[in-house]
């Protein structure tokens, strides 16, 4: 079925609490000319005040990023927190000094006379990198430059000190690289006001709150171990089951679709991501080859753990030649892959080495392509719903014809990049397009949510690819009798279940719906003498499907609430002498408060219809 338009209405953000007028924006850099050229300036001024306080300082990049920018310096002296405050005095001088800041054309001989006269040797690298001439430097006053495209402000005085703060430190490897020199990286932000900047540090402090590396701690959801190593989480019993519950849930409703379930393998033969070009493509992310020996090192031959599950499900279906009856035909997986991703570049759960994808590959004809892509959309409309996510917008991700990083003819990408428009089109989505975000091998929708902090994340995804089909040489027998090359639509409501439980926890600051609760009920007993009538609820509870727990501690009846709150527990029962008299349960919830005293037979029934209908108690 298509989504209709009640699903379609998920794409509308609810009303903030706050009024249209008491809302203050902030715009990514990318959203802003005017925060670009604050924020590249600032970058600038930064440096410049760090190479007078620290004259052996050599500067290396020092870019915008979207909420502020950063500077890689190589110095002796290691910097300090302490460091900061000294460094943003000194900003402040350079920008009350209102200094003019211009720019200059210059030959590239010129710019490289210029580095080595200062003794500047990372200057020279980022020279050679640079293709265009003539080359571009911006200076500040005439005591600073630095190689530069821009933009910039006019002078040093556009700059509010105000609306400026350094942030942190870290450590950052020359070009990302391991083997290659130890950076200090110093972040800041920059804004056009104070008031922006007290609502991005506002803002900071409740990401901070709402933390899933902290949150899931204290909910005993995941751990990571050292031993096991970084990027590797460990799942504890209660998130064991939170996972378990997304999983089912998503695989009743794929039942339901006629998805058909399969399990691949962890590892394959390098070969096989070979011949779908994600070795030549997508090498650099993979873990490194497990050969045998030197020899089959240097050829290439031995075995990968798989970064993608789509050429396992490509395997199943050439297994055998299939006839146009057949499909479509809808592979389901939930396939744990692997990245070897920088230790850098990860984040709690949002940024892993491994992780589960909720993975299905429908193989279609070219006349099924529309209908099968609505429907897939339908179904991550359907899954955003249950999740109470309302706050997305479509992205088309298309390729950058520019780039060589994609496979296949330029037919083919045309007519898939075709599919998804009609799509888009014909459900009147609301969408922008994201050139060069298209995968190797296909253009995609992704589905971007914005979360209660206003911060992006990619989720659900569909894809139609048109290379993978060509590359394996898949074929079913059409109505004439003629083979004929089915196309493969890649789709991800989820995403990985990692990142989507991350961004769950924060986005509901651990407050689960209780639907999605790992403990939905928690029994409270006022004393030890009314323990056996707590378990019995609880039992009654648990025998139709409600998972409900009691609190056997034995400590006063403020501290088992205390706990039973920091918990998150959505329903909490009180039990006491009037509770067991009158066959009731006292009720406190997270999402209405107190309730009072409810029968006990009317707690199970309004719990388990909550339940069924992804909606609280």
């Amino acid at each position: 079925m298509s989504p209709n338009v009640t699903q379609l209405d998920n794409n509308q953000p609810e009303q903030s609490e706050q009024s249209s007028v008491e809302k203050i924006s902030l715009p990514r850099t990318s959203e802003s000319e005017s925060l670009k050229k604050i924020r590249h300036t600032t970058s600038h001024v930064m440096a410049m005040a760090v190479q007078k306080l620290f004259p052996k300082a050599q500067v290396t990049i020092g870019p915008w990023i979207e909420n502020g920018f950063y500077y890689d310096f190589d110095s002796p002296e290691p910097f300090a927190e302490k460091d900061l405050k000294s460094i943003y005095k000194e900003m402040i001088k350079i920008i009350n000094r209102k200094l003019p800041v211009t720019h200059e054309e210059v030959s590239r001989e010129e710019a490289e006379r210029r580095i080595n006269a200062i003794n500047e040797p990372y200057k020279l690298e980022i020279l050679a990198d640079i293709k265009q001439e003539p080359i571009t430097i911006y200076h500040v006053g005439d005591q600073w430059w630095d190689l530069c495209a821009g933009p910039h402000v006019d002078n040093t005085g556009d700059l509010n000190p105000k609306a400026i703060e350094l942030e942190t430190l870290a450590g950052a490897y020359w070009r990302g690289d391991e083997t290659k020199a130890q950076l200090q990286r110093i972040y800041g932000t920059a804004w056009e006001t104070p008031e922006q900047l007290a609502e991005y540090k506002r803002r900071k402090e409740e990401a901070l709150r709402r933390d899933h590396r902290k949150l899931g701690k204290e909910l005993g959801l995941f751990i990571f171990s050292d031993l096991v190593g970084p990027g590797l989480p460990l799942w504890t019993p209660k998130g064991t089951l939170l996972r378990s519950l997304l999983e089912n849930y998503l695989q009743q409703e794929q039942i339901k679709r006629g998805y058909l379930p399969v399990v691949t393998p962890h590892i394959a033969k390098v070969d096989l991501f070979k011949t779908s070009g994600h070795w030549q493509k997508y090498k650099e992310d993979m873990f490194p080859l497990m050969a045998e020996d030197e020899e089959a090192k240097a050829l290439e031959m031995g075995f990968v753990m798989k970064p993608m599950n789509c050429p396992f499900h490509i395997q199943i279906y050439s297994s055998e030649l299939r006839s146009y009856r057949e499909l479509p035909m809808r592979l389901a997986e939930f396939g744990t892959v692997y990245r070897y991703e920088q230790s850098g570049e990860l984040g709690g759960l949002t940024r892993v080495r491994g992780f589960t994808v909720d993975d299905s590959h429908l193989f279609v004809t070219p006349e099924q392509l529309d209908s099968e892509f609505l429907n897939v959309v339908d179904l991550i409309l359907s899954v955003f719903k249950s999740l109470q996510l309302k706050n997305f917008k479509a992205r088309l991700s298309f390729r950058d014809p520019e780039s060589d990083k994609y496979i296949g003819s330029d037919e083919a990408w045309e007519k898939a990049e075709g599919a998804i428009r009609r799509a888009v089109e014909n459900l009147g989505m609301d969408h922008f397009l994201g050139i060069g975000e298209a995968a190797f091998y296909g253009p995609k929708l992704d589905f971007i949510f914005q979360d209660a902090l206003e911060r992006e994340w990619q989720l659900g995804t569909v894809q139609v690819d048109y290379n993978l089909p060509e590359r394996f040489d898949l074929e079913y027998v059409a109505e004439d009798g003629s083979r004929k090359r089915p196309i493969m639509i890649h789709r991800a409501p989820f995403g990985s279940l990692e990142r989507l439980i991350g961004i769950l926890i924060e986005e509901y600051a651990g407050d689960f719906p209780l639907w999605l609760a790992p403990e939905q009920a928690r029994l409270l007993p006022v004393s030890e003498q009314f323990l056996d009538y707590a378990k019995e609820v609880a039992a009654k509870m648990r025998a139709v499907g409600i998972r409900a727990e009691v609190d056997i501690s034995g400590d006063r009846l403020g501290k088992i609430i205390r706990n039973a709150e920091k918990q998150k527990i959505p329903v909490m029962a009180v039990v006491g002498a009037k509770e067991v008299e009158t066959n009731t349960l006292s009720i406190r919830t997270r999402a209405s408060g107190e309730l009072g005293s409810v029968a006990v037979t009317e707690v199970i029934d309004k719990m388990k219809n909550a339940i069924t209908n992804f909606e609280n108690f």
